[in-house]
């Protein structure tokens, strides 16, 4: 079956502007200042500068798999649950900026984590039996947001307790 991408332009520029949208507010909520830079990481962590590449090519792949999977839903029913996902997952991933930048809690944006890497998970199935290859474009998603936790965890253990989390003492 050929599709032909110019009758569906409306679907191409609403999942790329979704992209977009996630990955500006992002962007723009990553502030890598005095704070950050006090942050011990671990040796393996990627270089700052990878970050934006690695999240443009994720959310990218992302916005092509939407495209796809709108195009191959049988029902409004399916594309509505679709949508829903998308906007949940966009949801989490600009979540994660604003509890790990904005409130400078990487042990509040960890557990987010979870919710985030579900998320992508949640897409990753249900797309699946409406086209495996936008299922398929989702796995680099799936597998970036576990580094990431797995980035996230680490900062954690080097760098708790953060300001508001008390310690248990033992007199």
């Amino acid at each position: 079956m050929t599709i032909n991408l110019a009758e569906h332009w409306p679907v191409m520029v609403v999942a790329a502007l979704g992209a977009l949208v996630v990955a500006g507010i992002g962007g723009a909520l990553t502030e890598i200042g005095p704070w950050y830079h006090s942050l011990r990481f671990p040796r393996w962590k990627p270089p700052n500068w990878s970050f934006g590449p690695i999240w443009t090519v994720v959310l990218t792949l992302a916005g092509v798999s939407a495209v796809l999977a709108w195009l191959g839903a049988a029902s409004d029913q399916q594309r509505t649950v679709l949508v829903i996902l998308f906007a949940v997952n966009g949801v989490f991933n600009v979540l994660w900026n604003i509890l790990f930048f904005t409130f400078r809690r990487p042990d509040w944006a960890l557990y987010e984590t979870v919710f985030l890497w579900l998320s992508v998970l949640a897409l990753v199935v249900f797309i699946a039996p409406i086209s495996p290859n936008a299922s398929l474009l989702l796995a680099p998603y799936l597998i970036w947001v576990a580094i990431a936790g797995v980035l996230n965890r680490a900062i954690v253990r080097l760098n708790a307790p953060f300001p508001g989390r008390t310690e248990t003492r033992t007199s």
